[in-house]
């Protein structure tokens, strides 16, 4: 999605933070549950909150880079941590692109990421598709140009051909960039006529880049489940298998990591569902140039660590 423009029919206008809270909010019943500690702890930079843990699942998007551009001091920061011994993992809801694309572009914005150092929610979700449905035929809602090559199975261009919503086995949604209202609609009328297995890879409902927030494949997933009975399959933050794939990559015990991440509903909320401790990132993702603490009290989503920048 280039910008937040897209009408309320597929879900309502996040325009900014305050909008993507209330609309967090609205679905946290379908959230995974959490306890929190009574208060965070506020503390310059992760350098501090490496006093407290041995390893960190990090986002991406607010954390290590914002679109296409790398947070100031972020680079830096990996390869001090990474000196004193702390074990890192990406964790992120980039739905869009297969591991080896996510690699190269930390790559070339300055990381040093090791491939089994990079979890994506997509991963999560592609191997997954044939336990949910043996043998199927996907439709799929992706970008111009995506590369299916870490996906076995056959599938459809359901945005350059919407019968697709009515032939395939299933619906795999990866991605905004060419989604629209009308789109929506038919995607909503074909699971009426027929349900069948959806998943979404992405449960973002925004996320931040250069020009602003961006809508994401959660959103829309959510909006359908306000109007429709249909079973969706979640796969990235703030649900489990996600995590469980991270956690894994870095041989630690939940408790001794720290979830990095600029948003409370899937980086927070998500990270202390997985026993780990969690780090609010507040001023280049979501809540950049905002006072977060209203937010915290309002939804009781409170992070044990809060940074102003990595």
């Amino acid at each position: 999605m280039s910008d937040v423009s897209l009408d309320a029919e597929a879900g309502g206008m996040l325009s900014d933070a305050g909008a993507a809270f209330a609309r967090y909010e609205a679905i946290r019943p379908r959230l995974p549950a959490a306890r929190y500690p009574a208060r965070s702890q506020h503390l310059p930079s992760l350098e501090d909150v490496a006093e407290y843990v041995d390893g960190f699942l990090l986002d991406a998007f607010g954390v290590l880079n914002v679109g296409e551009t790398a947070i100031p001091g972020a680079v830096a920061r990996m390869a001090s941590l990474r000196a004193r011994g702390k074990r890192l993992a990406v964790l992120t809801n980039a739905a869009s692109y297969a591991r080896p694309q996510l690699l190269a572009k930390y790559h070339r914005l300055g990381f040093d990421f090791a491939e089994e150092e990079v979890v994506a929610s997509r991963d999560v979700a592609v191997a997954r598709l044939e336990s949910i449905a043996p043998g199927a035929t996907w439709a799929v809602i992706a970008a111009a140009g995506d590369s299916f090559a870490d996906i076995r199975a056959r599938l459809l261009d359901a945005v350059a051909d919407p019968s697709a919503f009515d032939t395939a086995d299933g619906i795999l949604f990866l991605s905004t960039a060419r989604w629209t209202p009308a789109l929506q609609r038919q995607l909503v009328a074909a699971l009426e006529r027929r349900p069948r297995p959806f998943v979404i890879a992405n449960p973002d409902l925004v996320a931040p880049r250069e020009g602003g927030l961006t809508l994401e494949p959660g959103l829309f997933g959510h909006a359908l489940l306000d109007t429709a009975e249909v079973q969706i399959h979640w796969f990235g933050k703030p649900f489990a298998e996600a995590f469980a794939e991270g956690i894994a990559r870095t041989g630690l015990a939940p408790a001794r990591l720290a979830m990095v991440g600029d948003t409370l509903h899937t980086d927070v909320l998500g990270g202390a569902a997985a026993g780990c401790r969690s780090v609010l990132v507040t001023d280049h993702g979501l809540f950049a140039g905002r006072d977060t603490a209203p937010f915290i009290r309002a939804s009781g989503i409170v992070p044990d660590f809060i940074v102003s920048s990595p």
